[in-house]
Order: structure tokens, then sequence, then C-alpha cells
């Protein structure tokens, strides 16, 4: 193999008695390269935006949460839940009733989602980084008032702001009854919320406009489940590695039960990115096929360029399989090199952006979450796309190298 590739690099930088060969061979290293800084790129604006919106879910979304696998409810009271109050991965646990109302406010109706926590949830999220307006995050008022936190876009919908002192009307279905035509009202309980000078933005729909935070107790109340929580929210012990307790909180629990970290929570929309992602690769990398054919176009006439010298290396003893692999060696040098100075070129103009932010949103103007593409450079993909220009110049020069060496160099 050294024989080889000493053959194929002297080759490569040897100067041709034909111009248009390095010509050739430059154009498809250019080529090569410039399919590989696209992948990067590509490959890094996706990875920005799959790490910003996981960081958006995290103002949100604790870090490990419990449901029932079957049903909405589960009993706080069950001896294995309450025994992760003493587990020593868990430093805050917290009770949640999550389930649909309807709120009216200002002639307006809006179906929304009520999340009742207890008072642990302050706890669970830095609700600094998501809040609108002035007030604190008060769910109760000694028993006599109950505040609704809403979702800022939410807030808006209704016609209200941070500083309505005026009481929101929440409507739920009885439960087990069903609706009197007749007499609608009695099929539902009606209770009220205040609004406590707060909101939240987390800059995500799901949650801006369709969120109301309140106390557990109210909750409890509205829907008619004393005794029960939709979910628990555990927040972690610093240190502690999260999937690692997650693997140990449910083999503790059992089957019944389904663990789920912060991407699980938000399985949906991280698989759809995944999967943008995937088909941006799979195009990229017909591109890069595209690209790594313009090589046989110069391997060809560096065949025929050479003939009188692969004559002489057969008087010499080289084989037809040692013939072939000089050529062989020589197209995967040169889509090598293009893929190195393309990964190169790739890492400089992700470092560019995310120092400079080049590509930006628009004029400046709109009221973007962030001002230009978010880029995030993973090792595994500069691996990844390192093997596929391996893999598919190897495979795209392979036949061609083999037909032309016996053809022309006979």
């Amino acid at each position: 193999m050294k024989f080889e590739l000493n053959i194929a690099r002297r080759y490569l930088f040897a100067k041709k008695s034909h111009h248009a060969i390095n010509i050739i061979s430059g154009i498809s290293a250019f080529g090569v390269a410039i399919a590989t800084m696209a992948l990067v790129c590509i490959l890094s604006v996706f990875n920005g935006f799959h790490d910003k919106v996981a960081e958006l879910f995290t103002s949100f979304d604790p870090q490990l949460k419990v449901e029932p696998v079957e049903g909405k409810y589960m009993d706080c009271q069950a001896p294995e839940l309450q025994a992760l109050r003493q587990s020593t991965d868990v430093a805050v646990l917290t009770e949640v009733v999550e389930d649909h109302a309807l709120l009216s406010a200002n002639s307006q109706q809006i179906m929304v989602t009520v999340k009742g926590v207890d008072d642990t949830y302050t706890q669970q999220i830095d609700f600094d980084r998501i809040r609108k307006g002035d007030g604190d995050f008060t769910l109760e008022s000694m028993g006599l008032l109950d505040y609704g936190v809403m979702g800022y876009q939410l807030m808006r919908q209704l016609g209200l702001d941070t500083e309505d002192t005026r009481p929101v009307q929440v409507f739920a279905p009885k439960k087990g009854e069903k609706i009197n035509p007749n007499s609608p009202e009695e099929s539902f309980h009606q209770d009220s919320l205040f609004l406590p000078h707060v909101a939240f933005e987390v800059r995500q729909n799901k949650y801006d406009a369709n969120y109301v935070i309140t106390s557990i107790g109210f909750a409890r109340r509205l829907f008619e489940r004393d005794g029960f929580v939709t979910d628990l929210e555990l927040k972690l012990h610093e240190g502690v590695d999260v999937d690692a307790a997650q693997q140990r909180i449910q083999s503790q629990l059992g089957p019944s039960y389904r663990v789920l970290n912060r991407y699980e929570q938000q399985e949906d929309s991280f698989r759809i990115m995944q999967v943008e992602k995937l088909i941006s690769y799979i195009f990229l990398t017909f591109v890069l096929v595209v690209a790594c054919f313009n090589i046989i176009g110069s391997l060809s006439m560096l065949i025929i360029d050479k003939r009188e010298d692969v004559r002489t290396l057969r008087n010499l003893g080289a084989n037809e399989k040692q013939i072939s692999r000089i050529f062989m060696i020589e197209g995967c040098m040169i889509s090598i090199a293009g893929a190195i100075v393309g990964i190169a070129f790739g890492l400089l103009l992700c470092y560019l952006q995310q120092t400079y932010g080049l590509i930006s949103f628009g004029n400046g103007d709109e009221n973007f979450i962030i001002n230009a593409y978010p880029v995030s450079v993973h090792a595994l993909d500069i691996v990844l796309i390192f093997f596929t220009v391996a893999v598919v110049s190897f495979i795209s020069v392979w036949y061609p190298v083999r037909h032309f060496s016996k053809r022309f160099t006979k």
C-alpha cells in the first residue's frame, strides 16, 4: 500500500503534461470543498436552533417529569410516589394538576390549560427569566383570593394587561355530568382568578398563548380531583447526572409510570427538528455525490496522461490491482483534500456567524427571539461529514477507476 500511496501522491502534486488536468483536479476538489462546507454550516445551524429551543423550554419544563402510563390522574398518596420525596437524587418535588378549562374576560372566551402547582414551584423554575410585569409570583392570598399567572400572549388575546384588577372567569365541566342544553351553566364549575400584576413569556406559543398557572388547591377544586395529580415535576440536586437519575427513578416507580426528561417532554418538537436535519443531510450528500463524480473526469485524463508510466510500472512488476489502487488513492486524496478545506472554511464561517451574526433575521426591526441564525458545532457532526466524504468518494471512483485503468493503460 505504501508503494501505491507514494506514486499517487507524486501524481497528484507533480506537473502534468496537460495543464487542463490540474485545472479539472482543482475544480473537483473545490466542488467537494463547497459541498462539505455547506454540510458543516447547515448541520451546525440546525444544532443551533435545537439548542436554542431546548434553552427556551428549559425555562418552563422540569428536569424530570413523572406521569401515569394509563389515564391522566394518579393518586399522590401512592407509596411509590411518596417514596420519591426521600430520594437522594431529588431536591424539589412539585405536585401538579393540569387540565383544560374555558377562560372568559372582556367578552372573549378562550380554551386554555390550567396548571395548578404547589408552593415548591418557584424552586423548580427561574421565574425572573420569563417574567413580564412588576408583580410577584403569587397564586393565592390567605385562602381568600386565587391568582392566575397567564402567558403574556394569552393575556393580550383576552384584552388584559398586567395592571388589570378585574377577575377572570374560569369554567370547567363537572365530573361525570352531561351538558343540559336548557341550562348549560349548571353543568360547569365556575370560579374566578385575579391577576397578580405579572405574566410569563417563554416565547413559545404552546405556553404563552395557552397556559395559566395557579395554585394546586384551585385546580383540584375546579376539576374535582382532590388528592390526585396529573404529574410530578422533579428538580435534582446539583451535580446529579440526569440520565442516571431518570433510570433509577424509573426503576423505583415501576412500569405504571413514565419518567421523562426535558427532551422527552417535548419529543414531537425535537423529532421534527431531527427529521429536518436528516433530510438536509441527505440532500446535501447528493450534492456531494455530484461533486465527487467530477473527480472521475480528472482521473480519466490522468490515466491517459500517465499511460507510458503505467507501462513502465508493469514492466517493473506492478499488477493490475496495484495500478488501479494508485488512481483510486489519488481520487480519494482529491476528495479528502476538498473535505479538509471545506470543513476548515465551514468552521470558520460558523465561528464568524456565532461571533458577529453575519446572517441576521430581516432588517433587525422585527421582534425575533434572536437576531441572527444560531450556530452550534458538534464534533460528532464533523466526524460524520468527514466519514461521509470518504465513503462517497470511494464509492464514486471505485468502478470508473477500474474500468478506465484497464481500458486506457493496455
